[in-house]
């Protein structure tokens, strides 16, 4: 994938050379390390969005006809690698950003893209992602407080859950997630704790033991890296674990339940699904093929990247500048939330950001029950509230 993806952003960008313009995105993602499952989507959906917008001909701005181009940048999962990535970004001229994912990243770019009139369309589920602050960061998605009420409702009932221990990262990028998160468990009645790693352990047994020490029902892995999540529902199973694995951090599932050695380990399981599976997405899975020679990544952020990216190229021309980040802000704010494939949403954060800034697009609640995965349970877009 990284080849083929590189060669087509090389290949839009030599296309919009010759154009009266060009319009060039930075994709900053995470490409290495356990999380780089989650970059690789960010950048294949920024790249299926570069390419559908050029073979439809282009952005018009201001009545010129611009080629849209992007490169891509490895954050490494980290505020450094992030603040670096972006760093290059604005060496090259671009104004506007694609990602980052993971909170440590977004809290390393964004200063960089404030001191530089950056646009950002990032992820991260930190308590302060977005804020009045950065009036030119938007969310490309809800996090926990949008949407992890009514998953923990409902995996509390399906697997009678009493107890939780809610295990996270040690830092901004884990605590806040797990923070969030163990408020939803306390608010539908159940006891939590949580527990905190070094970012980059490889051998849980330590904390395993403390996790079972504590008899929980379900042990929910937040926003632990599919390598690390996996890697802990195998030591916990091979502890004797039996409760629900959770997973109130984002998507993952798939490389989660290989890593830990099949359905049959896993057993039980709920998580968070950005997007819910439509004939759209079905065709937007053909699309991707077709373009790319290649199957569109498993991680479902892919769709909410491509969403997020149709976003701020539609504010660019609504804006009509690709230069005056400040006005092409102003224009995304007055679009509705609304994609193709992935529908109507809407924009919401006030409440708990203090800012209306953060796309809700329609989610659903992934299970997994006796070892077979279940249809996934549609949720309307949340509210913030």
């Amino acid at each position: 994938m990284a080849l083929s993806l590189a060669a087509a952003g090389l290949a839009l960008t030599g296309q919009a050379s010759a154009q009266d313009c060009e319009v060039k995105l930075g994709a900053v993602a995470v490409l290495s390390g356990p999380a780089a499952n989650w970059g690789q989507s960010l950048r294949a959906a920024v790249a299926m969005n570069v390419k559908e917008v050029n073979d439809a001909g282009g952005l018009n701005i201001g009545g010129k006809k611009c080629k849209v181009s992007f490169v891509a940048l490895d954050s490494k999962y980290s505020g450094e690698g992030a603040a670096a990535a972006a760093n290059e970004l604005a060496s090259q001229g671009v104004k506007f950003i694609i990602g980052p994912i993971g909170s440590p990243e977004v809290t390393g770019a964004k200063p960089v893209a404030v001191r530089n009139n950056m646009l950002m369309m990032a992820n991260s589920y930190a308590k302060d992602a977005i804020g009045p602050k950065w009036p030119l960061v938007f969310h490309v998605g809800p996090g926990a407080s949008g949407w992890a009420d009514p998953i923990v409702a409902e995996a509390k009932a399906r697997f009678n859950i009493k107890r939780a221990v809610v295990v996270a990262p040690n830092d901004q990028g884990g605590t806040d997630v797990a923070s969030v998160d163990a408020a939803m468990y306390k608010k539908n009645g159940i006891d939590v704790t949580e527990e905190y790693y070094q970012r980059g352990t490889t051998n849980f047994a330590p904390i395993v033991l403390r996790i079972l020490s504590k008899n929980p029902d379900a042990v929910d892995l937040a926003s632990s890296p599919a390598g690390d999540a996996g890697t802990m529902v195998k030591q916990l199973r091979q502890a004797g674990f039996k409760g629900a694995i959770g997973r109130l951090g984002g998507p993952s599932t798939d490389e989660i339940v290989r890593i830990a050695g099949g359905l049959d380990v896993v057993k039980n399981m709920y998580w968070y699904e950005p997007i819910l599976r439509t004939p759209a997405i079905d065709q937007v899975d053909v699309k991707y093929k077709k373009m790319f020679n290649q199957d569109v990544p498993t991680i479902t952020f892919f769709y909410q990247w491509l969403a997020g990216s149709r976003m701020v190229l539609k504010a660019i021309e609504a804006a009509g500048t690709a230069d005056d980040t400040a006005k092409v802000a102003e224009a995304l704010r007055k679009l509705p939330v609304e994609d193709p494939d992935l529908g109507k949403g809407q924009w919401i954060g006030q409440e708990f950001f203090g800012i209306n800034q953060e796309m809700s697009h329609p989610f659903g609640i992934g299970l997994i029950a006796d070892g077979k995965y279940l249809p996934v349970i549609a949720k309307p877009a949340a509210t913030g509230k």
